[in-house]
């Protein structure tokens, strides 16, 4: 086999399309392969440059085949399908990747440690347990006014109001116990959510960056960690304005003939940071 320079791979749970050419660009390598067959076809393959798209189990392929000494290149979805000729298949999606990954100005994304991976999933579960009280909380409002019971806005109002609902004797028996049993859900999420900030606020007191971060006025704890663990290597960004691109918070522009027209902010970064 010819030496291949560079490998675009097309990832999905037990399928893998790759698309390899050589260091004139001629494609030499067109192969689907299992899950099982991937991984001993890279383990033999002399080290090379590979790029996967940049979604789910990315990193951990990236991870894997960097062991085996090969140069693992991320590409956010985004700007591969630029490259895209036609059509939507697994072929031509790893023609893209190998297409933009030869690209000089394309940008990358850093591969995630295990770790790091970790500290994400922790954010990631306390997102979903403040989403499902909310819902929690949403729902018992509902189901109260329909028995002409209301509370004031906010959180903090919902357990006054299941101990008003308890006390009140002219609700039937059923609601009672069915609002009992919102009651009971709605403490249990209340200390899952202590535990997971209290784990969060555990991994910010270790961080020696994200307590720095900390400091700056408007930056809380848990802003502070989760800019520590999404954001990359500072040294990426070439000004404070770049930074701000990367999170969405520069406004979109529409510019064109020499005229300067600016939209609202393009929202294009992680949604998480902008809201904490």
């Amino acid at each position: 086999m010819e030496q291949i320079t560079r490998i675009g791979m097309d990832t999905s749970k037990n399928v893998f399309q790759l698309h390899g050419v050589d260091a004139a660009d001629r494609p030499i390598l067109r192969k689907r392969l299992t899950r099982r067959k991937m991984v001993e076809f890279f383990e033999e393959l002399p080290p090379t440059v590979v790029a996967i798209e940049a979604c789910g189990s990315a990193h951990y392929w990236a991870r894997l085949l960097g062991s085996f000494g090969h140069e693992v290149k991320l590409i956010a979805p985004q700007l591969v399908k630029p490259y895209v000729k036609r059509g939507k298949n697994d072929a031509a999606d790893a023609e893209a990747l190998c297409e933009a990954m030869s690209r000089p100005t394309m940008r990358f994304v850093p591969t995630k440690s295990a770790d790091q991976q970790a500290a994400l999933m922790l954010v990631g579960m306390r997102t979903r347990l403040i989403k499902k009280r909310t819902q929690l909380a949403n729902a018992i409002r509902g189901f109260a006014a329909e028995f002409g019971i209301t509370a004031a806005t906010g959180m903090c109002r919902i357990e006054p109001l299941l101990d008003r609902i308890a006390a009140d004797e002219r609700l039937p028996e059923l609601a009672r116990e069915l609002f009992a049993l919102h009651g009971q859900e709605y403490a249990q999420l209340l200390h899952e959510i202590e535990r997971v900030e209290a784990k969060l606020m555990e991994w910010h007191r270790k961080d020696e960056c994200s307590q720095r971060l900390a400091k700056i006025p408007g930056i809380g704890p848990i802003g502070a960690s989760l800019l520590m663990m999404k954001a990359p290597d500072p040294r990426m960004f070439k000004s404070g304005r770049d930074f701000a691109a990367w999170i969405g918070l520069t406004p979109k522009d529409h510019s064109t003939a020499g005229k300067v027209r600016l939209g609202g902010i393009t929202r294009a970064g992680d949604e998480l940071l902008r809201s904490t």
